[in-house]
């Protein structure tokens, strides 16, 4: 299954570079460009991708403002913020509006791709850069609910990157029950993201940091 990608970057040279190499893989399709952030939220209206591609830096409407609207109003897009800025406040904002990922543009051609498809199937992706900042200065929820053993087991799968459906077989439960899971564990710990959860389990000792799950 072809994974379908909106490249949303105020740079066209930026933009042809990531269409030459992503074309490449045959599993990866450019459905569409975006050079600011309000025209990203509008193609992915549109056209639905599974994975937007998203600068930080642009005119208009910024990479983190418009991660935050497609995830509130399109859930099922996922996003990478992917950008030559590694300033704590842009990670944490990237996260915290629901990126699932965090890469830098010196990422390597191979490397980004597989990202993008750990990304489709809902994996966290971050660089270790990226990681160390985060765990930094993410702030642990407030006396968050306690989850359920399945919902610890649940989260500490998804913190080591494992996407639904690995869950589904490693706990021998429906993807639809996993699905029902990470949305409980996420309003439990008040966060947006998987990627938020899975700090929280760093955070709270429920995997080691070297266990979390970097591209």
């Amino acid at each position: 299954m072809t994974i379908r990608i909106v490249l949303a970057d105020d740079h066209a040279v930026v933009r042809q570079g990531l269409k030459m190499f992503l074309g490449l893989d045959p599993e990866l399709e450019i459905i569409g460009e975006a050079q600011n952030g309000e025209e990203a939220v509008k193609l992915a209206h549109q056209l639905h991708p599974d994975v937007v591609l998203m600068d930080l830096l642009m005119p208009v409407m910024d990479g983190i403002t418009a991660i935050g609207r497609i995830r509130k109003e399109l859930p099922d897009v996922e996003v990478i913020a992917l950008t030559s800025v590694l300033e704590d406040a842009s990670v944490v904002g990237a996260v915290k509006a629901g990126a699932i990922g965090y890469l830098l543009k010196n990422t390597e051609s191979d490397a980004l791709c597989r990202a993008i498809k750990a990304a489709a199937q809902g994996q966290v992706q971050l660089s270790p850069e990226a990681a160390a900042r985060l765990m930094r200065e993410m702030r642990q929820p407030e006396s968050p609910e306690p989850l359920t053993e399945r919902e610890t087991e649940v989260l500490g799968l998804l913190a080591r990157g494992r996407a639904n459906k690995e869950i589904t077989r490693d706990l021998h439960i429906g993807e639809k029950t996993v699905k029902a899971h990470v949305s409980n564990i996420l309003g439990k710990l008040g966060v947006q993201s998987r990627t938020q959860a899975a700090l929280h389990a760093v955070r709270s000792g429920l995997i080691p940091a070297a266990d979390l799950a970097k591209a």
